[in-house]
C-alpha cells in the first residue's frame, strides 16, 4: 500500500489480518471505551451520522476557491485607495502566510483524527472544553450573520442591471435563500459537486483577470499605454494615512495606512478554514485534506499576491475612478479590475465581471450556510447543543441544524429598508472578529496538540501522515500576528473624533468570546488539559478501520473497472491535483 495513504498511527484497539486468498482484509475489533456522543455518532446511531461523500476533487476545489471572493475582486479597491500598492502587497502577503500556518496547524490535527465536530472538538480534547465551547459558538455566530449579509450583497449586485425601483431587493434575497437551502438539504454530495463547479468558474475568472491585468500593465490594451511600475513612482508605492480632514505625513502616515489595511486583508482570507469543517464528510481525509492544504499556499501566492501586484501596476491609488469605486461597495462598479479595464479603453467586460461577482457572492452564501449548519451539528455531537441538532436525514444532512441556521437568514431583509442598512452594518462588524478569533483558537489548539504528542511519545515528523511545516515556530509566529491584528482591528476609531459606534461594534466580539469561555469554565468547572493526559486515541481505531475499508473498496473498484480513455487521461493530468 502507498505510504501516502497509510493510517496515521497504529492503535492497540484494532488489528488488521491480511487475507491473501481473498486479496483483502478482515477486521477484528477489540472493544474499548469511547466518549458517549462520539460513540453513537461514529458507530452508526441511526439518524445522527454524516455521510463521507466529499470526493478528493471536491475537497481540493473547495479549498482552492474557498477564500476567492469579493474580498479579492472588490475589497482590494478600498485597500489600494487607502494605503497604496506596496502597502497592500505587503499586508496581503503577511496575512496570507499567517493563514497558511493556520491551515497547516488545522491539517495536522484533522489528518491524525478527522472528527465530525471539527476544530471545536480538537480544542476540547487538547486545550480545554471551555475553549471548544467558545470557539464553536463564536464560529456559528459569525456564519449565521455572514450568510444573510452575503444574500444582501447578491441582491445589491443585481441592481447593476435592475434598479431597486423596478424590483424590490427582497425578491432576489428570497430566491437566493430558497436555492441555497435546497442545495444544502439535498446532501453533501450534491453540495460538493455544486461547489466544485462554482469554484472552478471562480478560479478561471480570477486567472483571466490576472492575465488581463498583466496585459494592460504591459501596454496590450486598446490604449497601448505601457504602464509598468509607473504608478509605484508617481503617485508612489505607499500612501499616507488620511481620515476626513486629518492627514498624517511621512513615515508615520505610511505605516498607519499600512496597518489600517491589515484588517481588510484578514477578512479577505476568512473562510479559508472551510476545509477543516469538511473533514467529517470527506472521503479518505488523511490523504485528501493534506493535498488541499498544500494547494492553499499556491492559491495565496497566485490569486492574492500576484493579482494585487498587477492591479497596483494598472491603477494609481489616487485615481478618481478608484475613489468612486471604493464608495460603491458592491457590484462591478466597486472593483479595481473594472477601473483598470475602463482606463485601458476595454468595453463590455464590466458586465461580465459583475456576473462573476454575483457568482462569487452566491457561492459564498451557499458555503457559509453549510459551515453554520455543520458547526451547530458539531456542537450538538460534542454535547454543547441540544441533541436534536445532530439529527440527520437519509442524505446525512443535519436538517434541524440547517433549519435553525437558515432562520437567521431572515436578517437579510433588514437591508430591504435603506434606514436599516447602517444598523445591520454594525451587526456585521460586531461578529466579523469571530473569524479572527477562530484562527487564534486553532493555533492555540495546535500548540496543545504538539505538546500532547511530545508528552506521549508520538514523533510528529515520523508517526503522522501530515506534519505542519515550520511548526512549532510558524504556529507561534502566526498566533502572535493574529492576536496583534485582533487588538488593532478598529484602531482608526481613536484617530481624530472618537468613533464610538465603530469602536464598540469592532471590539465587542472579544469580550463576548471571553464571556463564553470563562462562563462555561466556571459553570462546568473545566480544567486545562495536561499534555500527558490529552486524549489522542479515543475513536482513532474506528477512524483507522473506516480508512482501511475505504482504501480496500477503492482498490477493488480500480481492479474491476480500470480507468480507460478520457478518464485515464484525466487521472494522469488534471486529476493529479485532486
Amino acid at each position: 500500500m502507498n505510504k501516502d495513504i497509510q493510517p496515521a498511527f497504529s492503535n492497540e484497539g484494532s488489528s488488521y489480518l491480511n487475507d491473501t486468498e481473498k486479496g483483502g482484509f478482515t477486521f477484528q475489533q477489540t472493544p474499548s471505551e469511547y466518549d458517549g456522543a462520539h460513540k453513537d455518532l461514529l458507530e452508526g446511531e441511526e439518524g445522527h451520522t454524516l455521510n463521507r461523500d466529499l470526493k478528493a476533487r471536491h475537497i481540493t476545489m473547495i479549498a482552492i476557491g474557498g477564500a476567492v471572493g469579493t474580498g479579492l475582486v472588490i475589497g482590494t479597491g478600498s485597500a489600494l485607495s487607502s494605503a497604496g500598492p506596496a502597502s497592500i502587497l505587503i499586508a496581503y502577503t503577511l496575512v496570507g502566510l499567517a493563514v497558511y500556518m493556520v491551515m497547516c496547524a488545522l491539517g495536522e490535527m484533522a489528518t491524525y483524527l478527522p472528527l465530525p465536530d471539527g476544530f471545536p472538538g480538537y480544542a476540547s480534547r487538547f486545550v480545554d472544553d471551555a475553549l471548544g465551547f467558545a470557539v464553536g459558538y463564536s464560529y456559528w455566530f459569525k456564519y449565521i450573520i455572514v450568510t444573510p449579509n452575503q444574500l444582501t450583497a447578491a441582491a445589491l449586485v443585481i441592481q447593476y442591471w435592475i434598479s431597486r425601483d423596478k424590483v424590490n431587493p427582497g425578491v432576489w434575497i428570497t430566491i437566493f435563500l430558497v436555492v441555497i437551502v435546497a442545495i444544502n438539504y439535498f446532501g453533501v454530495k450534491f453540495f460538493g459537486e455544486f461547489e466544485f463547479w462554482l469554484s472552478s468558474i471562480k478560479i478561471v475568472t480570477v486567472c483571466g483577470l490576472i492575465i488581463l491585468s498583466l496585459v494592460i500593465a504591459l501596454g496590450g490594451g486598446p490604449d497601448h499605454d505601457r504602464r509598468g511600475f509607473r504608478y509605484w513612482r508617481n503617485p508612489g508605492a505607499f500612501k499616507e494615512f488620511t481620515k476626513g480632514d486629518i492627514h498624517m505625513h511621512g513615515a508615520k502616515g505610511k505605516f498607519v495606512a499600512w496597518a489600517s489595511v491589515l484588517v481588510t486583508a484578514v477578512f479577505a482570507y476568512l473562510g479559508t478554514e472551510l476545509v477543516g469543517v469538511t473533514v467529517g464528510e470527506a472521503q479518505n481525509p488523511r490523504r485528501n485534506i493534506p493535498r488541499a492544504i498544500k494547494l492553499t499556499f499556491y492559491r495565496i501566492i497566485i490569486f492574492y499576491c500576484v493579482s494585487i501586484l498587477f492591479i497596483g501596476m494598472c491603477v494609481p491609488y489616487n485615481d478618481p475612478a478608484l475613489l468612486q469605486a471604493s464608495k460603491a461597495k458592491t457590484s462591478a462598479s466597486a472593483s479595481p479590475f473594472v477601473v483598470a479595464i475602463k482606463n485601458a479603453g476595454i468595453k463590455g467586460l464590466p458586465a461580465v465581471i459583475n456576473a462573476a461577482i454575483l457568482l462569487f457572492v452566491f457561492s459564498a452564501s451557499n458555503s457559509d450556510l453549510y459551515i453554520a449548519t455543520r458547526t451547530l451539528y458539531g456542537l450538538s455531537v460534542n454535547g454543547k447543543a441540544p441533541k436534536i441538532f445532530s439529527k440527520t436525514n437519509k442524505s446525512g444532512v443535519p436538517y434541524y441544524a440547517l433549519l435553525l441556521s437558515s432562520a437567521f437568514c431572515g436578517l437579510a431583509y433588514m437591508n430591504v429598508a435603506s434606514n436599516s442598512a447602517k444598523v445591520f452594518g454594525y451587526f456585521v462588524n460586531l461578529v466579523s472578529i469571530f473569524g479572527l478569533l477562530t484562527w487564534i483558537s486553532i493555533l492555540i489548539t495546535h500548540i496543545g496538540f504538539m505538546r500532547a504528542c511530545k508528552a506521549q511519545g508520538i514523533d510528529r515528523h515520523t508517526d503522522l501522515v501530515y506534519c505542519a511545516p515550520l511548526a512549532p515556530y510558524g504556529t507561534y509566529a502566526s498566533l502572535g500576528f493574529c492576536v496583534l491584528v485582533a487588538f488593532i482591528k478598529n484602531f482608526t476609531a481613536f484617530i481624530g473624533e472618537f468613533d464610538v459606534s465603530n469602536f464598540i461594534t469592532g471590539y465587542l466580539g472579544i469580550p463576548v468570546y471571553l464571556i463564553l469561555f470563562i462562563g462555561y469554565k466556571v459553570v462546568k468547572k473545566t480544567k486545562f488539559v495536561k499534555p500527558a493526559e490529552a486524549d489522542l486515541y479515543t475513536l482513532k481505531d474506528i477512524i483507522d478501520r473506516e480508512e482501511e475499508l475505504f482504501l480496500i473498496e477503492q482498490e477493488r473498484q480500480l481492479l474491476e473497472n480500470p480507468p480507460r480513455g478520457i478518464t485515464k487521461i484525466y487521472n494522469n493530468s488534471i486529476g493529479l491535483l485532486f
